[in-house]
């Protein structure tokens, strides 16, 4: 089994935005309000995707992945300057999905380990991302990268109007210098 990961481009839109749905049902059955879960519509949010993309790339220091297995649509991740105020100076992994039929096969680990190269060569040291409390799969996923929590945690409603918000905890790593 052989996993590419690539740049993604404004034509990859409407895939990520399918990775994300059918990954977010998945993985987070339980731990997400069913409703938020049936209510993700991935065509909408395919064309959303698209109409915005140059706004959301306009920083060169952001950048989406795609991962195929053998050809195949594998996975996708989101990565660039953070988010958070209080690490203004970090790199920061938006988002990072496999397509549930690939988890354990290596996906997950190229996605990360080429968006945190990438990272690097934007000139972060450091990075940081946020799990959803109780993915404990994901959580394991990182620990075992080398990422790990600074006590740091979030609660946020940005993407389940209306419901609860999603419990976070951040975790962190060094990069290490960019390449030469």
């Amino acid at each position: 089994m052989s996993v590419v990961v690539r740049p993604a481009d404004r034509s990859d839109a409407r895939d990520i935005a399918r990775i994300r749905v059918e990954t977010w049902r998945a993985a987070y059955a339980g731990l997400i309000s069913d409703d938020v879960l049936a209510s993700l519509d991935a065509e909408r949010e395919g064309g959303r995707r698209e109409e915005l993309w140059e706004q959301f790339h306009s920083d060169p220091r952001t950048a989406e992945l795609i991962a195929h297995v053998d050809g195949e649509l594998a996975g996708w991740a989101a990565l660039g300057p953070s988010r958070d105020e209080d690490l203004a100076s970090d790199g920061q992994v938006f988002a990072i999905y496999a397509l549930p039929r690939f988890w354990g096969d290596g996906v997950g680990h190229a996605l990360l380990e080429a968006g945190e190269e990438f990272l690097r060569r934007a000139g972060f040291a450091r990075a940081h991302l946020w799990v959803l409390e109780g993915n404990d799969r994901a959580a394991t996923f990182y620990e075992r990268h080398g990422w790990t929590e600074d006590g740091a945690t979030l609660l946020d409603d940005s993407l389940v109007r209306g419901h609860a918000p999603l419990a976070e905890r951040r975790r962190v790593k060094l990069l290490g210098p960019s390449p030469t």
